[in-house]
């Protein structure tokens, strides 16, 4: 909790999923042995009401200024109270400067002789309660993104947004930070926190300055369409996103394999998504998820990328790029430590990027999937790899204490974001990169997709509904302005009735957003091919909705303008853990 600045802020609360899954149902993760508005806008009902108040006074409270107060942490055990002189604050060997432009504040950060792990900066402002506020989440989302109300404890990274039920008004930092940034907001003002750490543990700067952020704001207008608005400040933090490719939609394997494909599968894949091309329309994509390195299913992958490619289908491919086989000398990998005490991790190996040799051995593995050809590749994992928790573990600490990377001079935001700028130069700058499990705010500008939310199913609707409808309403804003945004695949399985998958589809397809298939063919009807060549019709258009008229009232909003979705059925939503 903090109100005041003087105690360190509560690590947020563990989500619901991080229980244990149905022994029916598959993810990912535990296949890779994981975790074993107003009248302005169309009188819109469950908002704030106070527009008319909200018309005299504005909501809007500037940060674009200097904090009230700076407080550093070596250790959050180890407070280091900071003296301000000018735009410049400083105690103990640390020194935390402001620089104020037009639009922006630059927060800089030098600390010669202290391992250094946070920076707290607070401004005083008088927020009214009743604003409802929107914030955003580490890496993928896990279907609780939502308009809330104030919770002074609330850890909203990166961004956030603030609603008085006339104008939306955004804040954050820019794309690429040198640290992992959160906000909170309460009724005395609002605080960024910059974690500076360095694994689990303190940064060791030497004496480099470090740009650990940008804040940039954006003040909205009553009138404006909710989602406009907010990808308007998304593109305020992304300066310089990556140019459009277009369309991206197609097939992907896993939801009806998982991880038990072959190479006739996937052409079977590649010959449906050009059946189902819209006549002039972009080729589609078959992206083959993870399983393909068995050999004796997959036996020749430069072969494969060829035979897709004949179909008149661009060929893609998934890899998790910091895993390291068994026998890799253990002096090039993550330490076990980022852990903690879950043991049940620690048999995963996993390169660390800060030693030379691990990077190159990464390298090596991107290399052989530019050389085969593939078009698109899709890499997961990574943060998990690095940091040791899933997003919803993260709370206020997105890595536990007590462990560190070999190079200790850089950040984790920084490792994290040098990472991915080597995958980019590594494939090059004509492949097509899809980041999975990572960190948006830091891929923003270097990768042309990225997978939103956690894991959809095609096994259990419940779970689709829950992260894809979510992550698709809550991160559209970032379609576009950071990248093309991936809410995960359409599931057409036997599993899964057709009456929620048909729905899921058309939301998916009208979107905008990335569209990726995945068809298990027993399930593949007269009625099915018919709605899936629709679908890739309304994608190949690329029109994104608008704000939908429930927005601000469900995590999965039904009403966006003349579609309409019932996406809990007759039974309602499954209350238990998916």
């Amino acid at each position: 909790m903090l109100c005041g600045g003087l105690r360190i802020p509560a690590v947020g609360l563990r989500s619901f999923y991080d229980r244990k899954m149905p022994d029916d149902f598959l993810t990912r993760r535990s296949f890779l042995g994981g975790v074993v508005a107003s009248s302005a806008l169309g009188a819109v009902s469950g908002v704030p009401a106070f527009a008319s108040a909200a018309a005299k006074t504005s909501s809007y409270f500037e940060l674009l200024r200097l904090p009230y107060s700076a407080t550093a942490y070596a250790g959050l055990e180890n407070r280091i109270v900071l003296t301000r002189s000018g735009s410049r604050w400083q105690g103990h060997g640390v020194e935390v400067e402001t620089a104020a432009e037009v639009a922006t504040l630059a927060v800089h950060v030098s600390a010669a002789g202290t391992a250094l792990t946070h920076v707290h900066l607070r401004w005083s402002a008088a927020v009214d309660s009743r604003l409802r506020f929107l914030g955003d989440h580490w890496e993928r989302s896990y279907g609780d993104l939502a308009w809330r109300a104030m919770m002074p404890e609330r850890v909203m990274p990166w961004y956030f947004a603030a609603f008085d039920g006339a104008a939306l008004h955004g804040y954050g930092v820019e794309t690429g930070a040198g640290a992992m940034c959160f906000w909170q907001v309460d009724a005395e003002g609002v605080s960024l926190w910059l974690d500076v750490s360095n694994g689990g543990s303190g940064v060791e700067l030497g004496e480099r300055q470090l740009h650990a952020a940008t804040i940039v704001t954006r003040r909205g207008e009553a009138g404006e369409d909710a989602i406009a608005a907010l990808h308007q400040f998304c593109e305020v933090m992304c300066r310089k996103p990556r140019p459009s490719q277009g369309v991206v939609y197609g097939t992907n394997d896993w939801y009806y394999a998982y991880g038990k494909s072959s190479r006739e599968l996937i052409l079977e894949d590649a010959d449906m998504a050009a059946a189902l091309r819209p006549a002039g329309g972009p080729k589609p994509f078959t992206v083959i998820d993870d399983g393909w390195t068995h050999k004796d299913k997959f036996p020749d992958m430069a072969q494969l990328a060829g035979e897709i490619r004949e179909r008149g289908v661009r060929p893609g491919i998934w890899i998790r790029p910091l895993i390291a086989p068994e026998g890799t000398n253990r002096e090039l990998l993550m330490p076990e430590a980022r852990f903690g005490r879950r043991t049940e991790r620690t048999a995963e190996l996993a390169y660390d990027p800060t030693i030379p040799d691990a990077l190159e051995a990464v390298r090596t593995k991107l290399r052989q999937l530019a050389e085969w050809g593939y078009e698109m590749v899709k890499h997961d994992f990574s943060t998990y790899d690095l940091l040791g928790q899933w997003g919803f573990e993260m709370g206020a600490q997105p890595a536990l204490s007590g462990w560190h990377f070999h190079d200790r001079s850089r950040t984790n935001a920084e490792i994290i974001a040098d990472l991915y700028r080597e995958i980019r130069a590594t494939l090059g700058e004509k492949t097509l990169i899809l980041g999975c499990n990572t960190v948006g705010q830091l891929g923003a500008g270097i990768f042309d997709l990225s997978r939103t939310g956690d894991d959809t199913s095609g096994k259990i609707w419940e779970r689709t509904r829950r992260m894809g409808v979510n992550t698709i309403a809550f991160r559209l804003a970032q379609q576009g302005s950071f990248f093309a945004v991936d809410g995960d695949c359409v599931a057409v399985t036997q599993a899964v009735p057709w009456r929620e998958t048909e729905q899921w589809l058309r939301y998916v397809a009208a979107s905008g957003t990335a569209l990726f298939v995945s068809v298990e063919k027993q399930a593949m009807g007269a009625e099915q091919r018919q709605a899936l060549k629709e679908a890739f019709q309304v994608a190949a258009k690329a029109a994104p909705f608008k704000t939908a008229a429930d927005w601000f009232e469900s995590t999965v909003p039904e009403r966006w303008g003349a579609q309409r979705f019932e996406w809990c059925g007759d039974e309602g939503a499954w209350p238990f853990s998916v």
